[in-house]
């Protein structure tokens, strides 16, 4: 009686490891959640609840930053993405890469080597190439988006059409000529400067004509006006 009592109390407790054992390795081979943190300068929010400094960002999550502000979300070894003033972003990380939708703002992308990233807007995809480190700018304009990539190498696919953008350029997808859009001024880029509405002649012919009526007003001005900030010129009579 006392043997078969043994007996199976040594097949409970081997059933019982067993069972242990089969949900450790599960739960070992599970794929961890990854979470971002975040970094926040002036006022940011983080799925519609206030953010604040080093606080943890799931996978999912969306993203605002306020007028003068900024957010940073580092996410590990894969890389970290920066959202300028005025940005809305949703914002999806596995081990497998980085993907975003940008609906509105500008966002700076820092990924690692066999990371791939995507950000997606109304106009395009931007691509990074996971071959490679990548750091590259997209932002979202009424008309277009326009993408710099400053390190690396991305792709800006806009439907079937698959534009290159290396190291130093960038690329616009959209319609500059859309009605109802402010010009749109980039100061500081070394690549172009789209102004919505206007072609590259237009503008070209706009600088030339103000050029010319620069020139002209000192013509007139005998070296003796001087040209104001305001655009006239002001001429002083030799006589006094």
């Amino acid at each position: 009686m006392n043997r078969m009592k043994i007996t199976k109390n040594f097949l409970t407790l081997a059933i019982a490891v067993c069972v242990w054992s089969t949900y450790s390795m599960i739960a070992l081979a599970s794929p961890k959640e990854m979470v971002g943190i975040i970094t926040v300068t002036g006022q940011a929010s983080v799925n519609g609840q206030s953010a604040v400094s080093n606080s943890s960002v799931t996978s999912g999550s969306t993203i605002v930053t306020a007028a003068g502000s900024t957010a940073i979300v580092n996410i590990g070894a894969l890389g970290k993405i920066e959202l300028f003033e005025n940005s809305n972003l949703t914002l999806k990380f596995s081990e497998m890469g980085i993907t975003g939708i940008l609906s509105a703002g500008k966002v700076n992308v820092s990924s690692a080597a066999g990371v791939a990233t995507t950000i997606t807007t109304k106009d395009a995809a931007v691509i990074g190439d996971a071959g490679q480190a990548n750091n590259f700018i997209v932002e979202v304009e009424c008309s277009h988006t326009h993408a710099d990539t400053l390190a690396g190498l991305v792709t800006m696919r806009s439907g079937t059409n698959d534009k290159q953008v290396a190291a130093g350029t960038d690329a616009i997808s959209g319609n500059l000529s859309q009605t109802g859009c402010k010009p749109c001024y980039r100061p500081g880029n070394t690549g172009s400067f789209p102004v919505a509405g206007l072609g590259a002649g237009a503008l070209a012919a706009i600088l030339i004509a103000l050029a010319g009526g620069v020139g002209t007003a000192i013509i007139l001005g005998g070296g003796g006006g001087t040209i104001t900030p305001g655009g006239g010129t002001t001429v002083v009579s030799p006589v006094r």
